[in-house]
C-alpha cells in the first residue's frame, strides 16, 4: 500500500528519513515546478523556486497540522515563492517577456496559451477547499473518490465541489476576456497543468533538504547543496563545506555529537557508501600500481647502468610516475565534486542565493538597484568558491601559516577592489562596517527567539545584545592585536579551515567575546536568559569547531 503524504511527513520529521522525503519530492515536484514555471517563465528560476519550496517543507514539516492537504500547502508556498522571485527579477520586465513570447495572445480562441498566464491568479481567487479540489482533480489527476477522501467528503460532494470550482475559474477567465466551456477548461487543465520537472532535480532537492535540515535551522537555513548524481557521502561533503562556508550563522541547531561522529568515523563512512568507497579504492589501486611500477623501474635501472639510452628512458618514466603518484595522492573529496563544471555552477548559484539573504540588509541600506544587488551577490559567491579552492591548495601543499595568510590576504584584497568598483567609496565603507558586524547581527538574530517577552520586548533586548556584542568584538580584536576587519564568525573565515591553529585562536576569541557580553548583558537580561545565553555560547563554539573540523577533513587530500 502506498504511504500517504502525512505518513511520509511523519517518517521524515521523526527519523530524518531520506527515503521518505525523496518520495514526497518525487510525488509533488512536477506540480511545484510547473506552478513556478507558469509565473517566473524561466526554467532556471522555476528550479530555484522549487528548491526554496521543498526547503520550506523540510524546515516546517513538523509544524504542519494533521489535516493538512500537502498538495494545497505546496501550491500556496510555491505561489508566494514565485511572486518573490518575479518581484526580484522585476515584475514589469517579466510580464513584458511573457507578453512577447505569447505570439497568439490576440487569438480569440481560448487555447492554453491564453489561459496559462491567468491560471494562478484564477486559482488564487478560489477559496481553500475549491482550490484544493482543482489541484487534486486536475493537477494530480486524482479520482473523485480520492478528492472526497482528502476533503473529508463523499464522492458525490467532491464532484459537486469540483464542478463549482471549475465554474468559478471560468468566471474569473471570462472577466479577463477568455471564454471557455466547462468541459474544455477541464480538458485543458488535465492536459497542460503539469509539466515534468528537469531530470535530476528531485534527487538534488531531496538530498540537499535532508542534510540541510540536519545541519541548519531558522531563517538562516537558506541553502541547499544542489548536486548531480552524487553519493550520500559526497552530498554531505558539499553541504557541510559549501553551505557552512557562506556563514549561515554562529549558533546552529546541529546535533553536534552526530557531526563529531561524522568527523571521527570518516573512514567508516567511506567504506559504507559504496560509490565513493569504490572511487577511493580505485585511486588507492592506481597509486599502489604506480608505486610498484616505480620500484620495479628503479630496480631495473640498477641493472642497466651500462646502457645510457635505456637509462634516460627509465628516468623519464620514473619522473612521470612520481608526478602521477603525487596527483593521485592530492585528490580530495570536495575537489572531486567541484571538478564537475555543472555541479560547481549549481553550487555557486546556491552561494549567491545565500549571500543575497545575508547581505539583504546592506542592499536595503545602500538602496541598491536589483542589478547592483545581483552584481554584489555575484562577487561574494565568486569569493566563496575561490576561497574553497585556496583551502584545498593550502591543505594539499601543506602551506606555512605565513603562506596561508598571504594567500587569503591577496584574495580579500581582490574582493575589496571589485566591491569598491561596484559600490563606490561611501558604499564600500558601509559594506565593510556591515561585514565587520556580521557576528553581532547573526548572533542577535539567532538568540532573539530565546528571549522572554512580547515582540517589542524581544526586539529591544536583541538590539541591546547586538550593540554590546559588537563593542566586545572591537575590544577583543584590539587587545589581541588583530585588524579591525578580522572576521570573527569562525566558519566565514576561510583561514580557519586551512589552519587548525588559526581555527582554535578564532574559537577562543569568540568564546571570550561571548563571555564578556554575557557579563555585561546582566543589566538587561534575566537570570534565565543569561543561562540561555551561556548555552548559546557553548553550542556556538562546539558547532563551529565541528563544522571547521569536518570541512578540513573533507578538503584534505584523501591519500597522504
Amino acid at each position: 500500500m502506498t504511504a500517504s503524504d502525512l505518513d511520509l511527513l511523519g517518517q521524515f520529521t521523526r527519523d530524518q528519513s531520506q527515503d521518505a522525503f525523496t518520495a514526497l519530492v518525487k510525488r509533488h515536484l512536477d506540480l511545484v515546478y510547473t506552478a513556478a514555471l507558469r509565473q517566473v517563465q524561466l526554467p532556471q528560476l522555476a528550479e530555484e523556486v522549487a528548491q526554496s519550496v521543498f526547503a520550506s517543507l523540510a524546515r516546517d514539516a513538523a509544524k504542519l497540522e494533521p489535516n493538512t492537504v500537502l498538495t494545497a500547502w505546496l501550491y500556496q508556498v510555491t505561489r508566494h515563492a514565485a511572486i518573490d522571485v518575479v518581484r526580484r527579477e522585476s515584475r514589469r520586465q517579466a510580464r513584458e517577456q511573457i507578453a512577447f513570447q505569447m505570439s497568439d495572445a490576440n487569438d480569440t480562441s481560448a487555447g492554453w496559451s491564453r489561459i496559462e498566464p491567468l491560471l494562478d491568479e484564477a486559482m488564487q481567487s478560489l477559496d481553500d477547499a475549491d482550490r484544493t479540489a482543482i489541484l487534486l482533480r486536475f493537477f494530480e489527476n486524482k479520482s473523485l473518490r480520492e478528492v472526497g477522501e482528502a476533503l473529508g467528503a463523499s464522492e458525490d460532494a467532491a464532484q459537486k465541489r469540483v464542478h463549482r470550482a471549475v465554474e468559478r475559474l471560468r468566471g474569473f477567465l471570462a472577466e479577463h476576456d477568455v471564454t471557455v466551456g466547462a468541459g474544455g477548461l477541464a480538458a485543458l487543465l488535465s492536459a497542460n497543468a503539469i509539466q515534468a520537472a528537469p531530470a535530476g532535480l528531485a534527487a538534488a532537492i531531496a538530498s540537499g533538504a535532508v542534510v540541510s535540515t540536519a545541519a541548519l535551522s531558522g531563517s538562516t537555513a537558506v541553502t541547499l547543496a544542489q548536486t548531480l548524481a552524487m553519493t550520500a557521502i559526497q552530498k554531505t561533503i558539499v553541504t557541510a563545506v559549501i553551505t557552512a562556508a557562506i556563514g549561515l550563522g554562529v549558533y546552529q541547531t546541529i546535533r553536534v555529537s552526530s557531526l563529531r561522529d561524522q568527523v571521527n568515523t570518516l573512514g567508516e563512512q567511506q567504506a559504507k557508501h559504496s560509490a565513493l568507497a569504490s572511487q577511493v579504492e580505485a585511486l588507492t589501486r592506481e597509486r599502489d600500481q604506480a608505486t610498484n611500477r616505480l620500484a620495479a623501474l628503479v630496480a631495473e635501472n640498477a641493472t642497466l647502468r651500462k646502457n645510457p639510452n635505456e637509462v634516460l628512458r627509465l628516468r623519464g618514466e620514473v619522473g612521470r610516475l612520481r608526478d602521477e603518484n603525487a596527483s593521485i595522492g592530492s585528490s580530495n573529496a570536495i575537489s572531486k565534486v567541484t571538478a564537475n563544471p555543472e555541479a560547481r555552477k549549481m553550487l555557486r548559484t546556491q552561494q549567491k542565493m545565500g549571500m543575497g539573504i545575508i547581505y539583504k540588509g546592506l542592499a536595503t541600506q545602500l538602496k541598491l538597484t536589483a542589478e547592483q544587488s545581483d552584481q554584489l551577490n555575484d562577487l561574494l559567491a565568486d569569493h566563496i568558491m575561490e576561497n574553497v579552492d585556496h583551502v584545498t591548495v593550502a591543505l594539499r601543499d601543506k602551506l606555512t601559516p605565513e603562506q596561508i595568510n598571504e594567500l587569503f590576504v591577496a584574495q580579500d584584497a581582490s574582493l575589496q577592489e571589485r566591491a569598491l568598483a561596484l559600490l563606490g567609496q561611501d558604499g564600500m565603507g558601509q559594506y565593510q562596517d556591515y561585514t565587520k558586524s556580521l557576528l553581532s547581527r547573526l548572533s542577535a538574530e539567532q538568540f532573539k527567539p530565546m528571549l522572554a517577552g512580547n515582540d517589542a520586548a524581544k526586539d529591544e533586548k536583541a538590539t541591546q545584545f547586538r550593540q554590546v556584542l559588537q563593542e566586545e568584538v572591537q575590544s577583543a580584536l584590539a587587545n589581541a592585536g588583530l585588524p579591525a576587519d578580522y572576521q570573527t564568525v569562525p566558519i566565514l573565515n576561510f583561514r580557519n579551515i586551512a589552519s587548525e591553529s588559526d581555527a582554535e585562536r578564532n574559537l577562543k576569541l569568540l568564546d571570550a567575546i561571548y563571555q564578556k557580553t554575557a557579563e555585561r548583558a546582566r543589566v538587561f537580561l534575566t537570570e534565565e536568559e543569561i543561562t540561555k545565553l551561556q548555552e548559546f555560547r557553548t553550542t556556538a563554539i562546539n558547532n563551529n569547531r565541528s563544522l571547521l573540523t569536518l570541512n578540513r577533513t573533507m578538503m584534505a587530500p584523501i591519500a597522504q
